[in-house]
């Protein structure tokens, strides 16, 4: 939509003007490729800026609405999708396939929960990881790790290695075909509610997992059928606002698809509505801290284990300074170990700062480990303890577990253990598809939402 953006970054911003490229990298920005050639670089950047909105400023102030009320205990936030999508994946069948399993979990969420619950895709864009270590050695060798499709390639050779700019343009075109598939499946008849419901009960009744959750899914039958008795047939039965969301990780992507939404002046990120900063780049005076700053989006910051309160208040005062709620979301990943000792006294100082936010898990970051085969994964268990003492702590203190944050894929892999399934370390090898950390799969995801659904019906 030609007229609609444009580049120039004025100083109509109330949290001032955008900084360059340069003065961003300036301040030591964590977890950037290296690119051999700056030339290239430069002309992947001026490519991008001239592409159009992935997605638009007056659905990034929708989303912070939505938000808004998840922070007020109104909402819920459902966010899932690939660790790290990768161009290969970008086909119908996949799309779907993760599109269909976070609208079954939606629907179990949001009967549970009696409020609307947030459909947030890890999708359209997460094609960035951040690594511990620049370099990966295998027999010997030494090259430069893997930093998701957007940066290099995942074969382990030189060529496959290097970091390519041209990649962030594929990331363009790639996160906008998912996100034409996804808006035609929410509002194409794909996402109706009785359907979603139909293919929860084929999942109740088809399968020795299932079958312990058939009470809620008879409750949700009846809810569904008095409905129709009464005539009730709203347009939200028949589609979904499904949102996109990916970690802000490379600079010169987020820099060039930040543009001026012509309403109001002010400028959006207009790669996802949403965007958030991971544990390794939440530096307050790091690049992406000051970046994201400077946008209108609604915005997330991932809290790991050594996050203090003093820590999350500053970083509130920075990205959120007029306290507008639904702006800014805590992804708290503490670990099934440690959240119930190192959540209650960050949420608690937090929210007697007043700080406006919305408390959501990650149960998958913080429970990561390595196999005997080798194979990164994550235990079922650990996962479910970590939301239930995410939802334990925040009953105590009164306040409103908002959300789950799930790296989750609507296949059978085995990525995983554990489970109804009772996938063993012994499994992973049968179908492990992850390029980075392990993900639920599709029983695992419907699992995990009938579980979170009675964790819901108690707090």
């Amino acid at each position: 939509m030609p007229g609609t953006y444009a580049w120039l970054v004025s100083d109509s911003s109330t949290r001032g003007p955008i900084p360059d490229l340069a003065s961003l990298h300036a301040l030591g920005a964590a977890q950037q490729p290296t690119y051999p050639d700056s030339a290239a670089v430069d002309a992947a950047v001026a490519r991008l800026r001239s592409f159009p909105p992935l997605v638009f400023a007056g659905e990034c102030d929708e989303l912070t609405d939505k938000l808004a009320a998840v922070s007020r205990g109104e909402a819920f936030l459902l966010q899932g999708g690939d660790c790290a999508e990768t161009f290969d994946g970008v086909t119908a069948d996949n799309i779907r396939n993760k599109l269909r399993v976070l609208l079954q979990m939606a629907v179990v969420l949001t009967y549970a929960a009696s409020v609307p619950v947030v459909k947030l895709g890890r999708f359209a864009g997460q094609y960035a990881k951040p690594r511990s270590s620049d370099l990966e050695t295998r027999d010997g060798v030494t090259l430069p790790a893997y930093r998701g499709d957007a940066v290099n390639g995942f074969e382990f050779t030189e060529a496959s290695r290097i970091p390519d700019p041209q990649r962030l343009v594929e990331v363009y075109h790639s996160s906008a075909s998912t996100l034409n598939l996804v808006r035609a499946f929410t509002t194409g008849g794909y996402a109706d509610l009785r359907q979603v419901h139909a293919w929860n009960t084929d999942f109740v009744m088809g399968s020795a997992v299932g079958s312990r959750y058939e009470a809620v899914a008879n409750e949700i039958d009846r809810a569904l059928t008095f409905m129709q008795a009464i005539g009730a047939d709203p347009d939200e039965f028949h589609r979904v606002e499904m949102h996109s969301s990916h970690e802000a990780l490379v600079l010169e992507y987020e820099h060039a698809l930040t543009r001026i939404d012509s309403r109001t002046e002010l400028p959006y990120d207009v790669s996802g509505h949403f965007v958030w900063i991971g544990e390794r780049t939440r530096q307050l005076d790091g690049a992406h801290v000051e970046l994201l700053s400077r946008i209108q989006n609604p915005i997330g910051v991932k809290l790991g284990p050594t996050s203090s309160a003093d820590d999350a208040i500053a970083l509130a005062a920075r990205l959120n300074p007029e306290n507008t709620p639904g702006r800014l979301t805590f992804i708290t990943r503490m670990g099934a170990g440690k959240v119930r000792d190192l959540l209650p006294p960050l949420v608690a100082k937090v929210e007697a700062a007043g700080v406006q936010v919305a408390w959501v898990s990650d149960p998958m970051h913080g429970n990561t480990y390595e196999a005997s085969s080798g194979y990164k994964t994550r235990r079922f268990d650990d996962v479910i303890a970590e939301v239930q003492g995410f939802f334990d702590v925040h009953r105590a203190l009164g306040t409103w577990p908002g959300g789950i944050h799930v790296e989750l894929t609507g296949d059978d892999v085995t990525e995983c253990v554990g489970g109804g399934e009772e996938l063993l370390e012994s499994d992973l090898a049968d179908r492990y598809e992850s390029v980075c950390d392990p993900r639920l799969n599709r029983v695992q995801s419907l699992e995990l939402a009938f579980l979170v659904a009675e964790m819901l019906r108690k707090a």
